[in-house]
C-alpha cells in the first residue's frame, strides 16, 4: 500500500490531494496514509484485504470512504478523525452485530451507509434497528426507510455541473452563431451596397458619355448649318452681281 500511495501522489504534496484511489493494492492494515492529507475528500480502499482500520489517519475533510470487499469485522472507532463523513461503504466485510456499528453514532453527517453482504444484515428487523441507531442516515444499502431506492448525491452534483457546463457551451455556440449570422448579413449587405454603387457609377458614366455625345452632335450640326448658310449667302451674292451686270 505504501508504494501505491507514493505512486498516486505523482510528486505532489499530500495536502494537494482531494481524491485518492487505492483499490486492489494488497495490505492487511493502513500503511502510507498520514494526517498530511488534510484536504482529502474521497478515499477508495476496495478489495485491499484490510483486516483492521487501526492507524487510520485523521482526515478532517473526508466525506466519502469506500471500504468494500475487505475483511473488517470491528474497529470502526478508528474512523473518528473523519467527522465530515457522509458516505461509508462497508459492503462485503465481516461485520456481524449492531454493536460493531455503535461508533458510527459519532458521525452526525452520515447519510449513506452500505452494509450489503455482511452477516449483520441477517439480524431480525436489521433495517429499522440501524436507522434507529443512526438518525442522520437517509439511505441504508441503497434504500431509504420506505424502501425507495436512493440517488447518489455525488453523481447528481456531477450531472448538474455537466449540465451547466453544456448549457454554457450551448449559449456560447448560440452567441457564436448569432455573431456569424450578423457578420454574414453585414457582408451581404455591404456587398449589395458595393454592387449598387458600382452599378450607379456605370450608369452615371454612361449618362455623361451620352451627354458628351449629344453635345458633340449638336456642335457638329450647328457647324454644318453655319457652313450651309455661308455657302448659300455666297451663292446669292454671286447671282445678284450677275443680274446687275446684265441690266447695265
Amino acid at each position: 500500500m505504501e508504494k501505491r500511495v507514493a505512486l498516486e501522489l505523482r510528486g505532489r504534496n499530500p495536502s494537494q490531494i482531494k481524491e485518492l484511489n487505492l483499490d486492489n493494492c494488497r495490505s492487511t492494515n493502513i500503511i502510507g496514509l498520514t494526517d498530511e492529507y488534510t484536504n482529502l475528500e474521497i478515499l477508495s480502499l476496495n478489495n485491499v484485504g484490510l483486516t483492521t482500520l487501526k492507524g487510520f489517519p485523521t482526515l478532517p475533510k473526508l466525506r466519502k470512504l469506500e471500504l468494500s470487499d475487505n475483511r473488517i469485522s470491528n474497529g470502526l472507532h478508528f474512523l473518528n478523525g473523519c467527522k465530515k463523513l457522509t458516505h461509508l461503504n462497508l459492503s462485503g466485510n465481516k461485520i456481524k452485530d449492531l454493536q460493531t456499528l455503535k461508533p458510527l453514532e459519532e458521525f452526525e453527517s452520515l447519510r449513506n451507509l452500505d452494509l450489503f453482504n455482511n452477516d449483520v444484515t441477517n439480524i431480525e428487523d436489521y433495517r429499522s434497528k440501524v436507522f434507529a441507531l443512526h438518525p442522520s442516515l437517509k439511505y441504508l444499502d441503497g434504500y431509504d426507510k420506505d424502501d425507495r431506492e436512493g440517488e447518489d448525491s455525488d453523481a447528481e452534483e456531477e450531472d448538474g455541473e455537466e449540465m451547466n457546463g453544456n448549457n454554457d457551451s450551448d449559449e456560447e455556440d448560440v452567441d457564436d452563431e448569432e455573431d456569424d449570422e450578423e457578420i454574414s448579413l453585414s457582408a451581404v449587405y455591404n456587398s449589395n451596397l458595393e454592387e449598387e454603387s458600382s452599378a450607379s457609377s456605370l450608369y452615371a458614366g454612361s449618362d455623361v458619355e451620352e451627354e458628351e455625345d449629344d453635345d458633340v452632335d449638336d456642335g457638329e450640326l450647328k457647324a454644318q448649318d453655319g457652313e450651309d448658310n455661308t455657302h448659300e449667302e455666297s451663292t446669292r451674292g454671286k447671282k445678284r452681281k450677275h443680274e446687275d451686270e446684265e441690266d447695265n
